[in-house]
């Protein structure tokens, strides 16, 4: 009925337009760092809701900060998410899109069903990686191929010891394969299943620990805050640690809702994941996150929200892991899509871009004035932020249309390049120091 009802023109417009009533948003409110503000829970029967649909570049650019370059890497890709740098520069693109159709529980299921859509690419995801190789760093690859295909949303990507690995969204898989290969004829080798029931989160975030033994996998959960029941959501939100040589895997860290992208900071080889929270508790909460994965930690999801502060919608309420449920370490902004990260390393870009985490921002759709659509950077000191995130890469919104979305990014220490992937113009985007 919802549907036929959202298939006549006047319905639609009448879905757009509840869900553009309210969802005003405070600017004087600090939402990132260690102590963001929390504004009361606003919840509507439909959530204020908007994402820009698709525009041109017309041959316009991302803007990056003074002193350095952004150009088109490559383009005409499928559905662009996470990348991986390999020991030789040769880069490797996860192309993919996935997800089971899930039911929709209520009408505003559909109706933001409706509205994300709009903020989408037109083409298919391609269920591939392709590897790009530019040897002499002069930002044009030479080489292009498509490494390995036929795969199932690929996401995650990791290099060990002769192996690539790849987080489909239903299983781990490893590869053999060596840097300096353009293609794997090799079939994958499943090291262990990954949660794939109704898949409200597809995307299966990967790397690998600083020594190797162990890959880290985030897995996100079936439903915004349990509203399809618990039971769909076993082992789900939680990272896990696999050894990649058997597959046997343990929980390392729970109720850490959407874990997009993980990454190990160098300087303490701890690992480090970017969150997103929570919708419909209005513009302003929950902020999306970066933080530490602590063994043995739990985060909040679906009880409480940063820390211990209860989420009323969760039933049944679970007052003994509220009062556990620890605080991450940084905001990044309500509704910002966080989906990528990487660490500087090697003195990174230098000055005030030498240590920290570069983070990819797909953006928001649970607000009316959008937030994300960016890259921005957090400066790390002694392996912590250590300060307010500065934008590096914008300019992805321009007259209400999202020219790009960020997904994965990727820091090469040896070209001092930045990779960023935008699945809206299907480009990997190269920034560099350079006039």
């Amino acid at each position: 009925m919802i549907r036929r009802l959202l298939a006549a023109p006047a319905a639609s417009a009448l879905v757009l337009a509840l869900a553009a009533c309210g969802g005003s948003s405070d600017p004087s409110l600090n939402q990132t760092g260690a102590q963001p503000d929390l504004p009361r829970q606003d919840q509507t029967l439909i959530p204020p809701m908007k994402v820009s649909p698709p525009g041109p570049w017309n041959g316009e650019l991302p803007t990056v900060p003074a002193g350095f370059t952004v150009t088109p890497f490559a383009t005409d890709l499928k559905i662009p998410r996470q990348m991986l740098v390999l020991p030789n520069g040769d880069v490797l693109v996860a192309e993919g899109s996935g997800g089971k159709e899930a039911p929709k529980l209520r009408p505003k299921d559909v109706i933001a069903g409706v509205i994300k859509a709009r903020g989408k690419s037109s083409v298919k995801g391609g269920d591939r990686i392709t590897l790009l190789r530019d040897a002499d760093n002069d930002g044009r690859p030479e080489l292009r191929a498509v490494l390995v295909q036929n795969l199932n949303a690929p996401y995650g990507l990791a290099y060990v010891d002769g192996a690539l690995y790849v987080a489909e969204q239903d299983a781990l898989t490893r590869f053999p394969f060596q840097p300096g290969q353009t293609g794997i004829s090799a079939p994958g080798q499943r090291v262990t299943d990954l949660p794939s029931h109704i898949n409200h989160h597809w995307t299966k975030a990967l790397t690998a620990s600083a020594d190797g033994r162990f890959l880290y996998v985030g897995i996100g959960s079936n439903s915004n805050v349990g509203e399809r029941g618990m039971e769909v959501e076993q082992d789900r939100a939680v990272v896990w640690e696999v050894d990649r040589q058997t597959g046997a895997h343990r929980t390392i860290a729970e109720g850490i809702r959407n874990p997009t992208a993980l990454a190990v900071e160098p300087a303490t080889n701890l690992l480090w994941s970017v969150v997103n929270e929570r919708d419909e508790l209005g513009p302003q909460l929950v902020p999306d996150y970066l933080t530490q994965v602590r063994d043995g930690a739990f985060y909040g999801w679906p009880y409480s929200y940063w820390g211990q502060t209860t989420d009323p919608r969760a039933h049944p309420q679970k007052p003994d892991l509220v009062a556990r449920a620890i605080r991450p370490d940084y905001a990044l902004g309500s509704h910002v899509a966080a989906l990528g990260l990487d660490f500087a390393r090697g003195g990174g870009f230098g000055g005030a871009f030498s240590t920290g985490a570069f983070v990819g921002m797909h953006g928001s759709w649970n607000r009316q004035d959008p937030s994300g659509y960016k890259v921005v950077f957090v400066p790390f000191a002694n392996g912590r932020p250590s300060g307010p995130p500065v934008d590096f890469a914008t300019g992805f919104l321009k007259d209400g249309k999202a020219r790009g979305r960020p997904v994965g990014v990727a820091f090469d220490p040896a070209k001092r390049v930045l990779l960023v992937a935008d699945d809206v113009s299907n480009t990997v985007w190269r920034i560099a120091p350079g006039g």
